[in-house]
């Protein structure tokens, strides 16, 4: 069967038939639909894959992740992975580092992979219309949303936990334990994204719980890296500033932390209770185990998929999901009343 036999059978030109090979506008639905039935039923395969020849548009699904060291994202990346497969799609991955700009790669990867759809696993929450502008496909936020950005609420799609609520819920747990000097790991308290929530959830908790904001019990470690929460930690115990226990917004900074603590001669829980948020597996088999508020990572993948995906075959427009995080008690609080 050649292209033109197909021409020949459907009662068209070679280059109508060419065209619809080349998903081409300029083809009547009729043509295209005549050209496609004898194709799929002669089994006719052009030079490529004979998936390709069948088809008239890509299947790609673009995945950016921002933030190339963050173990957080192993789980919620292979279940991304799956659903995708399971969808009948492709997964193409890309991903950059925490500075880089997560929308002008999507853009550049709709064009260059022809994209069907993009999810972005971690990025900025302050998005505008101009900037997102670039992209002519739809896309899901995936571990954040555009809390700080001025996208209308019917034009983007999220899945994330309550991070300010979460951070909140954390805190009150310490407080709950007796504790009064409340340290907060943090990257920055204004990065208009993850950390600058969860300390907004440290600061309110604190003013709900008639406890002052004391600066000193701030430590900003500028990233997310373990080694930077490890050196801000170490470095404020230096200054011999006092508390009893630490909320971090991370599970990985707070392991950081905790080995700061050990090299001051501070045990956990003893001397320090420690909680935090994520639920990263490693943090389980830590020593003491991390008391830690576990996002639903599979979850999350899965679900960004399937509003994506829903978007992408016209079943479902835009959604904005948040997901409960579940505490993990592990052995790093201690009850001090």
């Amino acid at each position: 069967m050649t292209i033109k036999d197909i021409a020949r059978l459907c009662g068209v030109s070679i280059s109508t038939v060419s065209r619809v090979l080349n998903d081409r506008p300029d083809v009547s639905e009729e043509n295209r639909r005549r050209v496609l039935a004898v194709i799929e039923s002669s089994n006719y395969i052009p030079n490529n894959s004979a998936r390709d020849l069948v088809k008239t548009k890509s299947d790609a699904i673009g995945l950016v992740v921002r933030g190339v060291s963050n173990p957080f994202y192993t789980h919620i990346i292979r279940a991304i992975e799956q659903a995708i497969d399971e969808g009948g799609f492709t997964m193409v991955m890309q991903q950059i580092g925490t500075c880089d700009d997560e929308v002008k790669c999507g853009a550049m990867m709709e064009r260059d992979k022809r994209l069907r759809g993009i999810i972005f696993l971690g990025g900025r929450s302050d998005y505008t219309p101009a900037e997102l502008a670039a992209l002519n496909v739809p896309f899901v936020c995936c571990s954040y949303s555009n809390h700080y950005g001025s996208l209308p609420q019917d034009s983007y799609s999220s899945v994330s936990i309550a991070d300010e609520e979460e951070a909140y819920r954390a805190v009150k747990e310490l407080y709950d334990n007796g504790h009064r000097r409340i340290a907060a790991l943090i990257s920055r308290a204004d990065d208009r994204a993850i950390s600058q929530l969860r300390y907004q959830g440290y600061v309110k908790a604190l003013r709900d719980c008639g406890l002052p904001l004391d600066e000193e019990l701030v430590i900003s470690a500028g990233t997310f890296d373990i080694k930077d929460a490890y050196r801000a930690t170490a470095e404020t115990l230096q200054k011999g500033t006092e508390f009893t226990a630490l909320f971090s917004i991370a599970d990985n900074m707070a392991i950081g932390a905790m080995r700061a603590l050990r090299e001051a001669g501070k045990n956990v829980p003893e001397d320090c209770s420690v909680i935090a948020i994520d639920g990263l597996e490693v943090s389980e088999y830590i020593d003491p185990p991390l008391a830690t508020l576990c996002q639903p990572m599979e979850q999350m993948g899965q679900r960004s998929v399937e509003i994506l995906l829903d978007m992408v075959q016209e079943k479902g427009g835009h959604r904005r999901e948040t997901l409960p995080t579940t505490y993990r008690t592990g052995a790093s609080v201690r009850n001090i009343h």
